[in-house]
């Protein structure tokens, strides 16, 4: 039987638009830009979720570089999304409130093949959980305490 790990964060809103989290001994700050009346402290909460997907995306590229034994000298993952903010902004809209298209690109700085590097990028957006969530329907449940 597999076991099942849970990953807990907490976070707290701050002073404006400021969001505040200590994981695991690091701060983060989600913030909004100025522009959108933020004080700027921090990425977005939607730039934040596409840096988790490179992330991991990073992460589980060097992992399976290590098990296999091969010589990975580094990965620049691109990943941009398309969104309608008509809705998150409480406007009418026929759209998704999130992403409507999430597209990730690597450059894999290793002496493979572009087959190779194809196939080695397939294996590491299949093993990633955060491409696995938002590729696959995943149950999401709230509650207000």
């Amino acid at each position: 039987m597999d076991t099942i790990k849970t990953v807990k964060v907490e976070a707290e809103m701050q002073e404006g638009f400021a969001i505040r989290s200590n994981i695991n001994g690091h701060t983060l700050i989600i913030d909004q830009p100025e522009a959108a009346r933020g004080s700027n402290l921090g990425a977005t909460p939607l730039e934040t979720f596409l840096f988790a997907i490179a992330g991991c995306v990073g992460t589980i590229g060097r992992i399976i570089a290590m098990q296999r034994k091969l010589e990975l000298r580094g990965m620049q993952v691109q990943v941009e999304g398309d969104y309608n903010p008509a809705g998150l902004l409480g406007k009418p809209t026929d759209d998704r409130i999130g992403f409507q298209q999430i597209r990730i690109s690597a450059a894999i700085d290793a002496d493979w093949s572009e087959e190779e590097k194809k196939s080695f990028l397939d294996e590491v957006c299949h093993r990633c959980p955060i491409h696995d969530n938002i590729s696959l329907e995943t149950l999401v449940t709230h509650q207000s305490s």
